[in-house]
Formats: C-alpha cells, structure tokens, sequence
C-alpha cells in the first residue's frame, strides 16, 4: 500500500559520516592552514645542533628504514607484487630504505609526512617525500583534507584528494603523529624534548664560550684606591684585557695587576652549578622523548637494563617497530585501491629483525617443547602457514 505523500520521508538517504565533522569544518573555515610549529627551527636546534637528538632520529629512521615488510592478502603472503616493486624503486633517485627513512625522519622532527603518488595511465608508477613545512592541508566542507597545497619559492601547488573508480588513490599520503591539540596536524616527539634540547644546547654553548675565555669564569677588577679610574685608563684597562687575557690563545696566561686592582672571580664553577650532570640529565631526557634507551646513546647515569643486548630489543619493540608498522600501514591503506579490490596489508617481517633473535629462539623452543600441539599448530604459533 503506498503511504500518503504527509508520511513520506523527503530526507536523503543517510552516508555514514562523523556527526562531529561539520563543526571541525566551521572550525577551519575552510582555509588552507599551516603547519602550527617552526619546523626549520626544532630540526635546526635539534637534528643538526644537537648530538642526542640526531643520534636518536637516526637510529630509529634507519632502523624502520632496515625492517623488511611482507605483504599479506588476508592469510595469503605474496612473494612477488607490483606493490612490493614500487616500494623497492619508489623513483629514479630514491632506494626503497631511503623512502621509509625519509618519512620517518619527518615524522620525528615535525610530526606529520608526505608522500606523493605520481600515476600513469591510471597506475601508481612513483613515490616522492615531500617536505612537511612547505605543506598545508586545505580542509573540506566535512572538516577533513580534501586538498593539500605544496609552497616552493613563491609558488603553490595544489593536490586535490578526491577522485572518481575503485582504483583511485589520493596523489598525496599524510602521516601524523597524536595529537590532542590540533585535528589535521600530528605533534613530533623533538617538541615535547624542546626544554631538555634547550638546556643541553645551552650547556654546550657555554662550555665552549669558557673555552674561549681561557677556560676561566668571568670576574671583575676592583679598584682598591682612593676615587675612581678615569676615562683613559678604564678604556685602556679594558682593552688590554679583551686583547691578552682571552680566548684559548692566551689560556693560563699570567694576569699583571698594577696597584689597587684586585681579580674577583663572579660565576659558579662547573662544580657548584653540577655542570654535567644536568647535561646528561638534558640528554635522558630528549632519549626518554624518542623512546631511545640511554645506554644505547652512551649516556652516563642510566642502568636501567641489565646489559647493551636488553636495551637494544627494547629500543626495537618500543620505538622502531611502532614506527616502522605506522609506515607500513599508511603506505598499504593509501596504495592498495590502485592494485585491485582485495585489502592488502605491509606487515614487518619480526624473523628477518637480528635484535630480536633471542626472543625467536627462546619462542621456538617453548613451542617445539609443547608435546600437546600438532606441528601445523605448532607453525601457527611461530607465525608460519601451513608446510
């Protein structure tokens, strides 16, 4: 029986949507938004001045960049996949480990990294890292990316992120970081290590302006004498110090005072002020930041793991692995429409990882120890599919 024309619905069909979307939309307004930190100045101060940082970034983006990923279809591992020969040749210029080296560089110093697919013929043929400060996202009318615009010397490029076929794939990937704060920009562990990266830049700064003075604190001349110096023997007093008494030239070069001047040291010593243990504890804290273990840096004070092989398996389950599966994921989600209809994932290949030997050997012999299993459940255990 057909219903009268009051109790028919004039609603369009419902698309599954956030319900929250609209208002992240009213919020951005629409507009192209940069990235909300100074970039050049946390990768300036922090990967290229600071040694702990840049040993940090370098151990977790080469490490994410040395992980082998399978590529599984549900149960079903391809050994063989176009999918597999672009990320070894993503492009001309650029190696497989350089691409996820990139990407994990970026998203440790800024939080967010961009990859653009370039396509042809409706296929997916290379891979370029892009930038993140020279990116912003341009939000849509549902509150998220529907372009991104790319700013090199005055001149802007936009990529459009929606398309029209199963097959399409977005010309551009953006990985982020958590967080809280922002809902289109990611947060980079470098900015939450950004007062420890101050202090421990600080600290080298001024360990290297007491080289320069002759290793010597500063202090003052008092003049003991009746009245006062006058004009040309304070300039000239001034001067002859500034000429003969610093720098690391003139180091443990004696100092003639003539009558009434006395020397007066001002500063703490290093001592007084626990001068390398606060670096050290600067540096801690930019590792903790990173997720890297101190005693893999080198660092004094920290014996938190019995020895240097405990530390390095935590270093590659607690910081390189979550980044090298955050990678892989964006990398296989954005990818896989341009490679057919069935999902596809990059999973790391944890047998191929020499830091976590130990732990494959020790859950090989728990297995083959287990008298109550099959040796098909027994492959099932160690992550193989049927022999």
């Amino acid at each position: 029986m057909k219903l009268p024309f009051f109790f028919r619905s004039s609603a369009p069909p419902e698309a599954k949507a956030s319900r929250a979307a609209p208002l992240v939309a009213l919020l951005a307004g629409g507009r192209p938004r940069w990235t909300p930190r100074d970039y050049a100045a946390l990768a300036g101060e922090g990967y290229l001045r600071n040694a702990v940082a840049h040993r940090c970034v370098r151990m977790i983006a080469e490490g994410a960049a040395q992980v082998r990923f399978s590529l599984m279809e549900g149960a079903q591992e391809h050994a063989e996949h176009p999918l597999l020969d672009l990320l070894v040749r993503p492009n001309a210029r650029l190696a497989g480990s350089g691409l996820i080296e990139a990407v994990a560089g970026h998203l440790l110093l800024a939080g967010n990294a961009y990859v653009e697919a370039v396509s042809l013929d409706g296929r997916v043929r290379e891979l370029h890292v892009l930038r993140p400060d020279r990116m912003k996202v341009v939000p849509g009318a549902d509150g998220w990316a529907e372009a991104y615009d790319y700013t090199v010397g005055g001149r802007t490029l936009r990529f459009l992120q929606d398309g029209h076929g199963e097959a399409f794939v977005p010309p551009i990937l953006h990985l982020a970081l958590f967080n809280p704060l922002d809902d289109h920009y990611g947060t980079p562990p470098l900015e939450a290590a950004q007062t420890a990266l101050d202090l421990h830049n600080a600290a080298g700064a001024w360990n290297k302006a007491l080289l320069d003075n002759a290793a010597r604190p500063s202090g003052a001349l008092v003049y003991g004498g009746a009245g006062n110096l006058s004009d040309e023997q304070f300039d000239r007093l001034k001067d002859e110090l500034e000429a003969n008494f610093s720098g690391t030239a003139n180091a443990g070069r004696p100092l003639l005072l003539e009558g009434g001047l006395d020397w007066r040291p001002l500063s703490l010593s290093p001592k007084d002020m626990d001068f390398l243990e606060a670096r050290n504890a600067a540096a801690r804290e930019i590792a903790l930041a990173f997720g890297v273990p101190p005693m893999l840096l080198g660092i004094p004070g920290d014996a938190t793991y019995a020895n240097y092989t405990e530390a390095n398996r935590v270093f590659w389950r607690q910081a390189v692995l979550p980044m090298a599966r955050r990678i892989g994921e964006g990398l296989a989600r954005w990818l896989a429409p341009g490679f057919g209809e069935a999902p596809l994932e990059l999973v790391p290949d944890l047998d191929a990882i020499e830091a976590l030997s130990a732990e494959r050997e020790a859950l090989w012999a728990r297995v083959g120890a287990a008298g109550f299993l099959s040796d098909a459940e027994k492959r099932a255990a160690v992550g193989y599919g049927e022999g």
